[in-house]
């Protein structure tokens, strides 16, 4: 039996409209895996299968195809593009062992590129360039390198020589080592992390094309050179070379080449599919180490809690095995679609943790949704279906609010119409959302302590239980903790876990006066106790929201809003008028400078204002601005009122109040 194929699994992550479906395509087709080249415009793309995807022509779930080069097989994972499903991207991040990042040669560095770049960068993931639509009016070459080092990376090599950019006419050749200035430019670059070479670059004698090759490679492999391809996807120039880079420099996943039937499984669930039909799920798994077999029991285990579930496959499908191939079982590097598991979740993982966990930016959004006819059948279903859609983005997260209806957390407003659009398509309901606000959470200000519990009869909220609980303020950024100091045999393990479960669940749906989550705190059990005959779970439960209620208003708690660190690069002549309007809405510009012939801001400003730039931005720059923002930090807020509905254009520092962008 012939060895089985070395596995490349390569991210495809681009802006959105720079092409990145339509390369993935192009890679399809050029290496024989479809006999048709799909189009983005027609919704005849491989990975885009969704309605939404084909009606909007945009990526919304990341997708995974695969094609063979020689011995090496490559598991494409095709991403979306637009900010706001900017977790899928995250979750993507952490299976993969390169990239490729598509952009525009005729826009050139967008802010989503860079976003994207930087998080590469941050994973130190192996990244290729692919600069796509040479063939396209103002399409750029040297001017577009210089703008990928001055935005994206110092370190891009560029490895294609164009001709007639710009046109329909436009041709690709990639540039060979036989070439002098090729090799001395490219010399001088691997130069900058490599002493050796660098001595030979000075001194003498001249590195070798194979001493340039391999430096190459290595430097490519570990993240410190970024390689550069010009092409169209669209018309297939410049892909062949790309293809070859991928196989070349993109590195091998460390697995064991015979991997042992006995180590136990590890791997990581990044996407769910969900057959609206039959409701049947499909887990996209990334395995690591051991190996996975059809009809296998597997225990997964849900991030960030110690929530496990047990499952037997009922069909293992390898990505990339096709009908005349012998594989029956997941080898470690590879990646398989898994049925049977009703309760498996994005995110899960197999075995232990994985080594590298995405830290998601959590969402900064939410919004209220309810059914446009109202009625206990179609809140039902909209619930249902709302419940479907958070395992495939757990972070969305719906919840059923006082009243019955159901709030959903976002990224932003595109996101918002894609799930209102999933809803109609898929389930057939009709669903009216209400304009976002943004998210907010509470923080302890003290230490608080509330017991309820029962003496000869029910405790006198009714229930069978006693509960005792403290809460105290914990570090910045370190989450919610639950912790004893009753001794764990004290209570039926039942009953523990229904203390600690609730919890976790108070605080993430907002036990506090102000109604948002707690977070940044520790929770502790210091009194409990059980009648043997008439206690149940569901009396611990019910308990436990109640004292955790109270010792959480006892504490007191302040209100934070999320601020996002930005960088903005403006045409000198409208940077006063720009600095002047951020500082009018609050923000804190903390450095400027000129740097050619824009000027770069730097600062932090309220998420719930970031919209808002977005829209003048492009009027006070000519449309020469560049915005680029991340999660920061959060801030103290000044509550006026209960903070039930707080507006997503207030001033800063207040919640809710008048509205005010700061920038009318």
């Amino acid at each position: 039996m012939p060895p089985a194929p070395r596995t490349l699994n390569i991210g495809i992550l681009a802006h959105v409209d720079a092409g990145k479906t339509s390369l993935t395509e192009r890679l399809l087709f050029d290496t024989g895996t479809i006999r048709r080249l799909g189009s983005v415009d027609d919704g005849s793309t491989q990975t885009d299968t969704g309605a939404i995807e084909r009606q909007r022509g945009i990526t919304v779930h990341s997708a995974v195809a695969a094609f063979r080069v020689g011995d090496t097989q490559v598991n494409l994972i095709d991403t979306p593009g637009h900010s706001d499903f900017v977790a899928e991207v995250e979750r993507a991040l952490g299976v993969l062992d390169a990239a490729v990042l598509v952009l525009s040669a005729v826009e050139g560095v967008q802010a989503q590129t860079r976003v994207l770049m930087r998080t590469l960068r941050e994973a130190r993931l192996p990244t290729l360039v692919f600069a796509n639509k040479i063939d396209r009016a103002g399409a750029r070459t040297d001017a577009l390198i210089a703008e990928i080092r001055r935005k994206l990376t110092p370190h891009a090599a560029s490895m294609t020589h164009v001709r007639d950019a710009g046109t329909r006419a436009a041709t690709t050749e990639p540039r060979t080592f036989t070439d002098p200035r090729f090799r001395s430019a490219l010399g001088e670059l691997l130069a900058e992390h490599d002493d050796t070479l660098l001595a030979r670059v000075v001194d003498g004698p001249e590195p070798t094309p194979a001493d340039l090759s391999g430096a190459l490679a290595d430097q490519t492999a570990k993240a410190l050179v970024h390689p550069v391809y010009f092409g169209s996807a669209i018309g297939g120039q410049g892909v062949d070379a790309l293809i070859a880079a991928i196989v070349a420099m993109a590195p091998e996943p460390a697995q064991n080449p015979a991997p042992d039937p006995a180590a136990p499984p590890r791997g990581t669930v990044f996407a769910v599919e969900r057959d609206p039909s039959s409701g049947h799920k499909t887990a996209y798994l990334r395995l690591f180490e051991g190996e996975v077999t059809n009809r296998q029991w597997l225990t997964f285990a849900s991030p960030g809690t110690r929530t496990t579930h047990t499952g037997r496959l009922t069909a293992l499908d390898v990505v990339g095995a096709g009908t005349d191939d012998s594989r029956t079982s997941l080898a470690p590097g590879n990646i398989g679609k898994l049925r049977g598991l009703p309760d498996i979740r994005v995110g899960d993982h197999l075995g232990r943790p994985p080594a590298r966990t995405p830290r998601f930016a959590a969402p900064t959004l939410q919004s209220v949704v309810r059914p446009r006819e109202p009625g206990t059948t179609q809140a039902a279903r909209l619930h249902r279906a709302l419940t479907d859609l958070a395992e495939q983005d757990p972070l969305i997260r719906a919840r059923t609010e006082p009243g019955g209806a159901i709030s959903v957390l976002l990224y932003g407003e595109v996101q918002k119409e894609v799930i209102a659009a999933t809803l109609a398509d898929a389930y057939g309901i009709a669903a009216v959302f209400e304009p976002s606000r943004t998210v907010c959470t509470e923080r302890l200000t003290g230490t608080g302590e509330a017991v309820v519990g029962m003496d000869r009869g029910p405790a006198p909220t009714g229930h069978w239980a006693t509960v005792g609980l403290r809460v105290t303020p914990a570090p910045y950024g370190s989450g919610t903790a639950f912790r004893y100091e009753t001794e764990l045999g004290a209570l039926p393990r039942a009953f523990h876990q229904a203390i600690e479960e609730t919890v976790h669940e108070a605080l993430r749906a907002g036990c506090g006066p102000h109604g948002w989550a707690v977070t940044d705190c520790a929770v502790t059990l210091v009194r409990s106790g059980f009648n043997s005959i008439f206690s149940t779970a569901g009396d611990f439960r019910a308990l436990t929201r109640i004292v955790l209620g109270r010792a959480v208003r006892e504490a007191g708690t302040t209100v934070h809003e999320p601020y996002r660190a930005f960088e903005l690069e403006v045409p000198p002549d409208t940077l006063a008028t720009v600095a002047a309007r951020l500082t009018a809405m609050g923000a804190l510009i903390e450095e400027s400078r000129a740097a050619g012939e824009a000027w770069p801001l730097r600062g932090t400003v309220a998420a719930r204002l970031v919209a808002a730039i977005e829209q003048r931005l492009p009027g006070l720059t000519h449309g020469e601005g560049v915005w680029w923002s991340r999660p920061a930090d959060e801030r103290p807020v000044t509550v006026r009122e209960p903070v039930d509905a707080p507006a997503s254009d207030t001033a800063p520092g207040t919640a809710p109040g008048k509205p005010n962008d700061g920038l009318a």
